[in-house]
């Protein structure tokens, strides 16, 4: 069977970028730095990103293109005879499903918000609150309900993840060029367009510069204000710099197996993490500055998107609009990741048992929402199902995907592409430096031989001791 390929490298790019910016830049990275103090800790992201998350994302796509093949098979068709790091190729479907699995219900989040902002009576609402004498911070507690009880229904939980599967498949059944590329190419540049409308009209509202100075100056002495606060801040941004990029788990290697060899892939990777990077910083310069403008707390968590901004934009003029268009541009980043994560499962399916693309499409038309149900149920009928100090299906299945598998996934690319018992350091260098642009180094072999897997193992470790006090009752 003949390998698909990207009609442009522009499609590559923006597929590839679809993928990395995703739900942990647009939902997660806006209020982990609100947590953490704002720009001082965008530094130290920054920081990790070119340390840590570049390297790996060059070697996934390098074990991609010259194998010709996803994680399936690649592999099988690099490693050296009679060595077994094919067999990471299990771990690594199964991560591709542990993340679709909570993935296709946050991403069903996103677009069950574009008709409620759309039918929304912001303007009533606002009337309420004045009449009550809310600010606009309080005022949040109106959109609270709205939040909590869509988390409560399960059929509407379940309607919605099943309409983002089905988006999803949909656009992976046309294939790589006019499916795929096709359709995240359009998405992309909606995207761009929308964010920069929306971080425009939010920087140009009144009080937003006390949003753009917490955003874009960075404040270490707040950083170094204790080790712990240090500590905590620089193990967090070294793991939103990890993940952000969605390496680990062959996410990245799937599309390097789709690229010619005209251009280098260490310029590649970096174009993909510079815009992966501008989505991110974009996003906060639309909510922190209407964040400050409007007295709402930046650091109001994983609800600062759902139930902190539609507060903000019920005190905007045309808050409807800019309400509607944001959700729309958060479910264009949610479906570039969903359909990212179903084109390497299909991939896997196509390449491991041989199978042609639209069959591989009908057996996960059934499996993969069924997966996805125990996410979408636990919020309301399977919400006792817990594990201490993690939380509901939801969180276990983050955990184990984001604190475990790709982490130890990116390990085993770094070893495969470092080492003599793997690809090996001269085959990796061949091939990322193939075609025009820029090159990888190569004094950067003992960095990544070494420095790169002792920094992975400190983030698995860390990662894991807050839970492990928790259950030994430390």
């Amino acid at each position: 069977m003949a390998r698909e390929q990207f009609k442009s490298r522009l499609g590559f790019i923006l597929i590839s970028a679809g993928c990395a910016i995703g739900l942990g830049n647009v939902w997660r990275f806006p209020y982990i730095v609100g947590e953490y103090g704002g720009a001082a800790f965008i530094v130290l992201y920054l920081i990790f990103l070119i340390l840590l998350g570049l390297p790996i994302m060059v070697m996934e796509f390098s074990v991609g293109r010259a194998s010709r093949k996803s994680v399936a098979r690649a592999f099988d068709v690099l490693e050296p005879k009679g060595t077994h790091w094919h067999k990471f190729k299990w771990v690594g479907i199964v991560g591709f499903y542990l993340l679709m699995m909570f993935y296709t219900t946050v991403a069903g989040w996103m677009l069950s918000y574009i008709p409620k902002m759309a039918m929304t009576d912001f303007g009533a609402l606002a009337s309420s609150a004045a009449t009550v004498g809310e600010s606009g911070a309080s005022g949040a507690s109106q959109f609270e309900g709205m939040f909590s009880s869509m988390l409560a229904d399960p059929i509407q939980m379940v309607i919605w993840m099943l309409v983002a599967c089905a988006i999803s498949l949909l656009v992976c059944s046309l294939g790589l060029q006019k499916g795929v590329e096709r359709v995240t190419k359009v998405m992309m540049v909606c995207l761009l367009a929308l964010m920069f409308i929306l971080a425009v009209r939010a920087c140009t509202l009144d009080g937003a510069g006390a949003g753009i100075v917490f955003y874009l100056l960075p404040d270490f002495g707040k950083l170094f204000s204790s080790w712990g606060a240090f500590g905590e801040a620089v193990f967090a941004a070294l793991g939103q710099a990890f993940f952000t990029l969605s390496v680990g788990i062959g996410s990245m290697e799937i599309f390097g197996s789709y690229i010619d060899k005209k251009y280098s892939l260490a310029g590649e990777a970096v174009r993909i993490a510079g815009l992966d990077t501008f989505v991110a910083i974009v996003t906060g310069l639309i909510i922190f500055p209407a964040c400050f403008a409007f007295g709402v707390s930046p650091d109001s968590g994983p609800g600062l998107v759902f139930i902190t901004l539609p507060a903000v934009f019920d005190q905007m003029w045309m808050g409807n609009l800019w309400a509607t268009l944001f959700f729309i541009f958060m479910g264009f980043a949610a479906i570039s990741t969903v359909i990212a994560v179903f084109e390497g499962i299909l991939s896997f399916w196509m390449d491991q048992w041989n199978m042609s693309r639209k069959r591989a499409v009908v057996f996960n038309l059934i499996l993969i929402p069924v997966l996805s149900l125990p996410c979408a149920l636990g919020f309301n009928i399977w919400s006792g199902v817990e594990i201490p100090a993690i939380g509901n299906i939801q969180a276990i299945e983050d955990f184990i995907f984001s604190n475990n598998i790709l982490v130890m996934g990116a390990i085993v690319f770094v070893m495969f592409c470092t080492t003599k018992l793997g690809w090996g350091w001269d085959n990796f260098l061949a091939e990322a430096n193939e075609g025009q642009g820029l090159k990888f180094p190569k004094c950067l072999y003992l960095w990544l031989r070494v420095g790169v897997p002792i920094l992975i193992l400190v983030v698995l470790v860390m990662g894991w001791i807050p839970y492990i006090q928790v259950w030994i009752g430390g």
